[in-house]
Parts: C-alpha cells; sequence; structure tokens
C-alpha cells in the first residue's frame, strides 16, 4: 500500500510542477499545432505527461526496494520499458520521430521483455496455431508484434483529455482483479502500481487538460498493459488468452479498423493521421464543439467525450473479468464487442449533428 500511495502522490506532485513551470520548458515541451486533424485544444499545453508517471512508478519501485532489497522482476521490468517510453518522449520533445522509429524502439522493448522475463504469447487456444506458437522463435515474434502494437494503439487512442489515461486505469484493475483471483501477487500489484501513477496524472489531466500524456506516456501505459496481459496468461494456464484480447479489446479494434480505415477505404499510410477516429466522430456529431457554453464550461465536448469510450472500453472489460477461463465465452463476447463496435460507429456517422446536418460515410472519408 505504501508502495501504492507513492506512485499516487509522485505522479501528482510532478504534474503539478510540469504545469507550473510550463513557462520555462512549454516552447519544446508544448503542443503548439492547434491546426492537425487531431488537435481540438485551443492553446499550448505540455505533452510531458508521461515523466509524471515515470516517477511514479519509479517512487514506487524505489519504496518497495527498502523492503524487499531485491525485486529483480519489477527492475527488469522497468529497465525493459525505458526504449518505447525514451523514443517517446523524444517526440514529445522534438516532434520529429516517425512512426516507424517508434515501433521499432518499441519492438526492442518487447524483445527484451520476452527475453529476460519471459513474456511470450504460449498459445491462443486455437488448433494448428497453437501448434506454431509452441516453436519458441514463433511464438516470440507474435509476442513482439502483440506487444508493439497494443503499445502503439494506446498513442492511437490518446486524442480527448482523460481518455487513453482513463482506459488505461480500467483495464488494470480488471488485470489487478484476474491475478489476484488467481494468486498472482506480483502482477496484481504491479498492475496497482501503474494504475496509481496514471491517476496521480488523470486529475491535472481531467477534465480541463492542463497538461497531455504525450507519445511517452502513451507508449509506456500501452506497454505495461500489454506486457502484464501476456505475462499473466504465460505465467497461469487456467486463464484463456483470449483473456488478455477481451481485456484489451478497445485500443486493438480501434487500432485495426483504423488501419483498415486508411489503408483500404482512403488509400493512405497507415501512419497518417486523420480526424475520423471513433473519439473524433463522437466528439463531431454527438456533442457540440462549437457551442459557447461548451468553450467555457470545465466539462466541455472535449471532456465529455472520454466517458462515451470509458463505457465502450468497459463493455470489454467486464466480461473479460467475468469469464476469464472460458475461451467459448470470450470468443463470443469479442465476437459482439467487435459487431457492436461497427454498428454503434456507422450510427454515429450518420448522426445528425447539432446543426441539423446529417453526415454520410463517404463526406467522413474526404
Amino acid at each position: 500500500m505504501t508502495s501504492l500511495l507513492a506512485a499516487f502522490f509522485a505522479s501528482f506532485v510532478a504534474t503539478l510542477l510540469i504545469i507550473r513551470f510550463k513557462h520555462v520548458h512549454g516552447h519544446f515541451s508544448g503542443d503548439h499545432d492547434l491546426t492537425g486533424p487531431q488537435k481540438f485544444h485551443t492553446g499550448s499545453v505540455p505533452r510531458i505527461g508521461g515523466i509524471s508517471i515515470a516517477i511514479g512508478v519509479l517512487a514506487a519501485t524505489l519504496v518497495h526496494l527498502q523492503a524487499n532489497p531485491a525485486p529483480a522482476f519489477e527492475i527488469t521490468l522497468l529497465l525493459c520499458a525505458i526504449p518505447t517510453f525514451a523514443i517517446g518522449l523524444t517526440e514529445d520533445l522534438t516532434k520529429t520521430v516517425s512512426v516507424r522509429t517508434r515501433l521499432l524502439f518499441t519492438a526492442l522493448a518487447a524483445g527484451l521483455a520476452a527475453h529476460y522475463l519471459g513474456a511470450q504469447i504460449p498459445r491462443l487456444d486455437i488448433p494448428g496455431i497453437d501448434y506454431v506458437l509452441s516453436i519458441p522463435l514463433i511464438a516470440i515474434v507474435f509476442t513482439v508484434f502483440a506487444i508493439t502494437g497494443l503499445s502503439n494503439a494506446y498513442n492511437i487512442i490518446d486524442g480527448f483529455n482523460g481518455l487513453s489515461s482513463m482506459v488505461g486505469i480500467i483495464t488494470l484493475l480488471g488485470l489487478a482483479y484476474v491475478s489476484f483471483i488467481v494468486g498472482d501477487t506480483l502482477i496484481s500489484y504491479l498492475s496497482l502500481m501503474m494504475a496509481s501513477s496514471i491517476m496521480g496524472f488523470f486529475i491535472w489531466n481531467y477534465p480541463r487538460g492542463l497538461i497531455f500524456l504525450g507519445d511517452g506516456g502513451a507508449y509506456l501505459i500501452g506497454f505495461w498493459i500489454a506486457l502484464l496481459s501476456v505475462l499473466l496468461v504465460a505465467r497461469h494456464t487456467q486463464i484463456s488468452p483470449w483473456f488478455a484480447l477481451l481485456i484489451n479489446a478497445y485500443p486493438i479494434l480501434e487500432t485495426l479498423f483504423t488501419i483498415y480505415r486508411r489503408k483500404i477505404h482512403q488509400g493512405k499510410s497507415p501512419g497518417q493521421p486523420d480526424g475520423i477516429h471513433f473519439h473524433t466522430l463522437i466528439y463531431r456529431r454527438i456533442l457540440n464543439p462549437t457551442s459557447a457554453k461548451n468553450k467555457n464550461d470545465w466539462f466541455s465536448a472535449n471532456a465529455k467525450t472520454a466517458p462515451y469510450l470509458w463505457l465502450l472500453s468497459s463493455i470489454a472489460v467486464v466480461p473479460a473479468m467475468l469469464w476469464w477461463q472460458s475461451t467459448p465465452i470470450l470468443v463470443t463476447a469479442a465476437v459482439v464487442f467487435v459487431i457492436s463496435y461497427v454498428w454503434i460507429y456507422k450510427k454515429v456517422v450518420s448522426f445528425r449533428t447539432p446543426d441539423g446536418c446529417t453526415h454520410t460515410d463517404q463526406t467522413i472519408g474526404e
């Protein structure tokens, strides 16, 4: 408990200091681009919230080190996470790091975790596929791909105040619950430690958006969650591998749908940003971002967007927590979630906006 409190307060204070002294570092830490397709803030905001979360995790580790002189697993995990956090933070400060480079560094971090922590996806409960995954090299490559993809997914959904960070907290609480049920106190502790660190940042990020998570924070959260999801399944054979997929269903599906939309539907590069993510459509179609009331309200259209996606994420997380042992139920829940996601997306695309206009999918694609 002491470590968790240390994680929260260290992150909370670090975030406060970053905001308080933004006039000192804002020229290189601020998000000055207000015109991009995924930009919905009206002034320069520090986008280095990932530093606060990293400080929170480090503080918890140091406190835990006093009670347990040799927490080798925890320290190794932190070291493995350095490449993905560092490259994300570099992008936050320089705005010049390509998506490919960020993915390569994240894959490096995933490879280190697979080697030194034994983080490998051993099975999918699919005949034939499980035989292929029994080959160590293939299992490692698949694991690196999965961890890298989910790490990037958290960066993709990081579009509005509190969205990515709270989805991360919800998922981490789900991981903590299941790991507690199976008696894995280590994974439960690591889940709650990261959740506490994120919460210290979240208080300042939501609803006012005084600081942004940034690529460093998003990649760190996504990497941590992906790694714990893989480790939990690998360490406990009674947990279905589909638990790891379903509990992360929202960011995974948002990423896959983004790739399909950009590559197939629009003929663009999957790495090229656009303004038609699920969360963006909710902001533009269901809420009213141009309202004078929203511009001055604490809970502006920006802040009102995230709860819709928190609920959507919970629709996948809750059944994952309830039926973590049953592959058939989890597969069914995953199919239902995919169908629901696509159906809701199409409904939101054609939703009648506050100005009375109805937009079609073709209009959105342009």
